[in-house]
Order: structure tokens, then sequence, then C-alpha cells
């Protein structure tokens, strides 16, 4: 680290630190995470009682209709990666932060239209996906807390996986065709092998002072968890 950096790590190997500052290193963690999900449901109330009804119509009619939806996921994993890059940064804590509150703001802008659209079929479905959601997010921590399996081989096939699934979104939207149920049941199982991956890297390949890129990226394997399951139930929800 160049000596003119106004900031410098301090943390060690989670794996390899003392029993109190791996405690600490953990609670901060989900800390964070669970103050970036209140961040979401925050901003999702404003957007839901500012934005006027009509506007919001028109608002999700373009994100979802023709290249629309296309144009946000392109502009979301431009951000993503940006915000991803701030928050495993060295140089300043600042910035770190940045991108927690980047990516957090941008995860409620692409969930905006799942969720305009799961409230007018009924706003009972968000509260359920989300409650199933926490089951999930808790049984697959706890797996890992108890047996404190080293999944970090999982990266790469997590990572192939993903960029399957993004074909396969992408080639929707292009040639106008629906990704079924099955689709978001392989989804909801590649979501929950990300939270497996970072729970395991949280126990093992963090630093201690990198609470804030540890809840990044299990924050966004939750928010790709509830989309998933809450698409699902919308599906089932519309067949009544």
């Amino acid at each position: 680290m160049s000596q003119y950096s106004p900031y410098a790590p301090t943390g060690e190997m989670a794996a390899f630190a003392s029993e109190s500052a791996r405690a600490t290193f953990i609670r901060r963690t989900y800390a964070h995470l669970g103050g970036a999900v209140l961040a979401l449901i925050a901003i999702e109330v404003v957007l839901f009682s500012i934005v006027p009804a009509a506007t919001m119509d028109r608002l999700v009619g373009w994100m979802l209709g023709g290249y629309g939806w296309l144009l946000v996921l392109g502009a979301f994993m431009a951000v993503s990666w940006m915000a991803r890059s701030w928050a495993n940064s060295d140089s300043s804590v600042g910035l770190q932060y940045a991108g927690l509150g980047l990516y957090t703001f941008a995860e409620a802008i692409l969930l905006l239209p799942l969720l305009y659209i799961a409230m007018r079929l009924d706003p009972q479905i968000p509260v359920m996906a989300a409650v199933v959601t926490a089951v999930v997010f808790a049984g697959l921590t706890a797996f890992v807390f108890t047996t404190r399996v080293d999944l970090a081989p999982w990266g790469k096939y997590l990572a192939v996986a993903g960029l399957v699934a993004l074909g396969a979104i992408v080639a929707g939207i292009i040639f106008n065709f629906s990704l079924g149920i099955l689709f978001s049941a392989l989804m909801v199982a590649l979501a929950s092998g990300y939270i497996l991956y970072d729970t395991s890297n949280i126990l093992h390949h963090y630093r201690t002072d990198q609470h804030v890129a540890a809840s990044l990226a299990l924050f966004a394997s939750v928010a790709l968890l509830f989309w998933y399951i809450l698409r699902i139930m919308m599906m089932f929800s519309s067949r009544d």
C-alpha cells in the first residue's frame, strides 16, 4: 500500500483471526446486511409512495417492454461492477460504504417492476416471498456455520452457471420467449449456492476489516434468491 493512501487495511484473514476479532467481523457483516435490506425496503416504500400510479405504469411498461429490460440489466451490471469494486477498495472506508449504498439503490430499481406487478396481483405475495427467503437464508447460513465447510472451489462453477443463466435471460429478451418455472427453480438453486459460497467466504476468506464487501456479496445473493422466489409465487398466483 502506498504511503500516500489515506487508508490501509488493518484486518487479518477471518480464518486465522482471534475468536473475538472473528466474532466482531461476522457481527458487523450481518449488521450491514440487515441495514442494506432495510434500506432497500425503505427505498421501495418511498418510490411506491411518491411516484404517481400512472407514471409507475409507464415506467414499468418501459422497463419490461421491448429492449427496455435489456438496457436495465446492462445498466445494473455496470453499476454492480462499480459498486463491488468500491466495496472491495482498500483506499477508503467511505468508498466502501458508497459501493454498498450504490448497489442497494440499483437493486431497488431492478426489483421495482417485479414488485409492482406482484403488488397488483396480491399485496401479500412479496411478504410471503420475503418470509420464504428469510427461512431459506437462515437454513443455509446455519449449515455453513455448523459444518464450517470451505466452499471456495465452488466459485468457478457458480460463475459459469451465472453466465449461462444470463445468456438464457438475454436470449429470452431478444427472441421474446418466456423462461418458465423450471428456470426460476434453477435460479433459486443457483442463488442458494451463492449464499453457501458467500457465507463460507465470510468464515474463511475475508479479512476482518472487509465487512462491507462481505455484506454486499451476501446481499446480492439474498436479493437474487428473493427475486426468483417472488417470481415463482407470482406464477402460481396467476394460475389461480
